[in-house]
């Protein structure tokens, strides 16, 4: 069996020791080299080739987003950013992602013995994600580098139907951009929206802020309890399944920290059984690029409540795993590219102007 060869790109002789030795117990990788830095990665490609590139964000002698955009630009491969848990982190991290970075991961805590093994499987398979996405990722890195800005798109303009209904999302491997692109477009009076995007406590606050920043409509972490307004985004926090209820007559967010759903908290899936509960046909469902079948189940319960749902195309995707997992058990009325999904959407509810009946 062909083995995935990765280097691992890293200041810290400790990290590169520890990813060699996860990376090296997989039985299909193998390690094809260390870098200390950005200078010596560049001659390693050259002469290694790797399937995968592990880079650190935090670099010396070359910005580790220098030599990112630059690889991009001139030798696009999946490349896992490992990210140090701290806001300026998470930002750089964030960054990165626009720059054409697959994932990320955040540096191992090595004082906790006990969750090294959860991490060796996580970094398994992200890297084993990022290998999937070889082939098309010279594709996305050269959509990246052409995309216009997302414009605005013109006012629901009519107050009743934005206040009742609701537009749910769900993401992972590549969503923060997929995310960013949706929401750019959405004009300040659309439903409110509840999104649930793979990533680890600490990376959704600075997530939540980067949005809120870039777009006409509100974006927040979500806290819990809060009211679910027209013009309004909440993003589920990275420690926690977040939940669409009722208060009254109001629609409210509900966060908890039950067990992981798919490996996963927060969960696609747990938002969107949620919003079949409680949502039914005021809901539009969404499901974008990701690995795995995290919401598809989900998705599927809230088309059975009522719901309408759509689908990231493969083409658009970096993964097409959670999509075509959603596709394939029938959960999907429409199946469309990113670009043009926050449109079709946007027609939908004022096509389907009548909110249903809420009870």
């Amino acid at each position: 069996m062909e083995k995935i060869k990765v280097l691992i790109v890293d200041d810290s002789a400790l990290i590169r020791s520890v990813m060699t030795e996860i990376i090296k117990s997989q039985p299909d990788m193998e390690v094809v080299g260390v870098a200390p830095d950005p200078l010596v990665a560049r001659e390693l490609i050259k002469q290694t080739n790797p399937d995968v590139l592990t880079l650190d964000v935090e670099m010396p002698r070359m910005d580790g987003l220098d030599f990112l955009e630059k690889l991009m630009r001139l030798r696009p491969m999946p490349v896992i950013m490992v990210s140090s848990l701290t806001e300026y982190g998470s930002e750089i991290t964030l960054r990165a992602l626009e720059l054409g970075a697959l994932d990320y991961i955040t540096k191992p805590k090595m004082a906790i013995k006990s969750g090294m093994f959860d991490y060796a499987d996580l970094l398994a398979d992200k890297i084993r994600t990022a290998y999937s996405a070889k082939s098309n990722i010279a594709y996305h890195a050269k959509l990246a580098k052409q995309k216009q800005p997302s414009q605005v798109l013109p006012v629901v303009g009519n107050r009743f139907l934005s206040s009742e209904k609701l537009i749910i999302i769900g993401a992972s491997t590549g969503g923060t951009e997929a995310i960013k692109e949706f929401l750019i477009q959405m004009p300040s009076d659309c439903p409110g929206i509840l999104i649930t995007q793979h990533m680890p406590e600490g990376f959704t606050t600075s997530f939540a802020q980067r949005l809120d920043r870039l777009c006409k409509i509100n974006v927040v972490e979500s806290s819990g309890g809060e009211r679910i307004l027209p013009g309004h985004a909440y993003l589920a926090p990275g420690h926690s399944h977040m939940r669409l209820a009722k208060s009254g007559a109001n629609y409210v967010t509900e966060l908890d920290q039950a067990p992981p759903v798919n490996r996963h908290r927060p969960s696609v899936d747990v938002l969107f059984k949620s919003a079949a509960q409680f949502a039914g046909k005021n809901a539009i469902g969404i499901i974008l690029t990701g690995m795995g079948k995290d919401g598809a189940v989900g998705l599927l319960e809230m088309k059975n409540a009522g719901a309408q749902n759509f689908a990231q195309d493969e083409s658009s995707c970096v993964v097409f795993g959670m999509p075509k997992e959603a596709i394939a058990i029938g959960a999907v009325h429409e199946v469309a590219p990113l670009s043009q999904l926050a449109g079709l959407v946007l027609d939908h509810f004022r096509k389907h102007g009548s909110p249903a009946l809420r009870v």
